[in-house]
């Protein structure tokens, strides 16, 4: 019986197969074009692997570079040309936005460049070297991490000319040339007097 069974399945998905196509089926064939794409999203997709859709992805590119160094110089040429056409394109944004809202105004001058030297206030420590002021700078800033507030504070020697500034006092300092070993700050003003 074993035997058997094998030999009648056989028989019967053999008949199936050989049939001829039946007219109807003749007819139907732009139909039967257009089924086998309605039929293809039904069929259950298996999902591509990370290292299978790279690779795809890679043959959609084509090749990554040039074979020849002819090749390579033209495709560094049309990026460069396509990186200026978008900074000029941006550029003129921005202009258009600055001629909208006029020109910018600064907050603060700027700091440090060239023929403007940096300026810094502070509170006098000691007074007590002739012609010479040690300036403490206070800064608090905003830890980049951790949002904590750190406080720091710094020393710097100034150049006080007329030996007017006590310690204690509120000063503006002024970058200049090396006046000494450690001083490269002269004295501007006096904004506080101690009390």
């Amino acid at each position: 019986m074993a035997d058997e069974t094998p030999d009648t399945t056989e028989e019967q998905v053999t008949p199936t197969e050989a049939a001829p196509p039946a007219p109807e089926e003749t007819t139907a064939a732009p139909e039967a074009e257009a089924a086998p794409e309605a039929a293809a999203p039904a069929e259950p997709v298996t999902p591509l692997t990370p290292k299978e859709r790279k690779a795809a992805a890679r043959a959609r590119r084509g090749k990554r570079r040039g074979a020849t160094p002819e090749e390579r110089a033209e495709a560094r040429k049309a990026k460069a040309t396509a990186r200026s056409r978008y900074r000029a394109n941006k550029r003129a944004k921005v202009n258009a936005a600055r001629g909208e809202a006029g020109p910018a105004k600064t907050a603060s001058p700027i700091e440090h460049g060239p023929g403007a030297p940096k300026e810094r206030l502070g509170t006098v420590v000691s007074a007590k070297a002739d012609k010479t002021i040690t300036v403490r700078i206070d800064t608090a800033r905003r830890h980049r991490r951790y949002q904590k507030i750190v406080r720091s504070s710094t020393t710097l020697h100034a150049h006080d000319e007329a030996n007017e500034a006590n310690a204690g006092d509120t000063v503006r300092i002024l970058e200049s040339r090396p006046l000494s070993a450690t001083k490269r700050w002269r004295l501007v003003e006096i904004l506080e007097r101690a009390k």
